[in-house]
């Protein structure tokens, strides 16, 4: 049996001759780790993880999203989506209309508990991240959101930016 190669060693250089850029990918967990935390701690009192937040953030900023677009974004199993949606829709906070003009369709909305829950998370998001540039040059924002960019897969980033660009 041939003994595996390690991935490193098929990773471009850095312009600093690095190989691997561990403390980059060390600050990416780091950062994740804490930007998730902080609304992890809330959902856990509502029975809820990452996957409903994920679920309750794009439903609240695209009202009417529909369940094959939502699987668009966030890359999961209709399967995986369907026991987070049915506990949202049981306990409240997100509920599915029926297309006016497609029947078959399900659109998603947020309740009014749904929106708060939502906004209270975003809410504690948006600290950190504003917390995380005070003091920092004016087009900080800018670069951050241009090098988490270029983080995404090529032929995804086209989605993600028509994305952005909607409420």
């Amino acid at each position: 049996m041939a003994s595996p190669s390690s991935d490193a060693e098929d990773l471009p250089l850095r312009p600093s001759s690095e190989a691997v850029p561990h403390d980059l990918i060390e600050l990416l967990f780091f950062a994740y780790r804490d930007f998730v935390g902080d609304p992890d701690r809330i959902l856990a009192d509502y029975g809820f993880g990452r996957a409903h937040h994920r679920v309750l953030h794009f439903v609240q900023r695209r009202p009417g999203l529909t369940i094959a677009e939502l699987l668009d974004i966030l890359q999961i199993t209709k399967q995986s989506l369907n026991r987070v949606l049915k506990e949202l829709v049981e306990k409240g906070y997100i509920e599915q209309r029926t297309g006016r003009q497609d029947k078959r369709q399900r659109h998603l909305h947020t309740t009014p508990s749904g929106q708060d829950l939502a906004l209270r998370l975003v809410r504690l998001q948006a600290k950190r991240i504003n917390r995380a540039l005070e003091g920092a040059a004016p087009e900080t924002a800018a670069i951050a959101a241009r090098y988490l960019a270029a983080l995404i897969d090529a032929a995804e980033r086209p989605k993600v930016e028509r994305l952005l660009d909607k409420p």
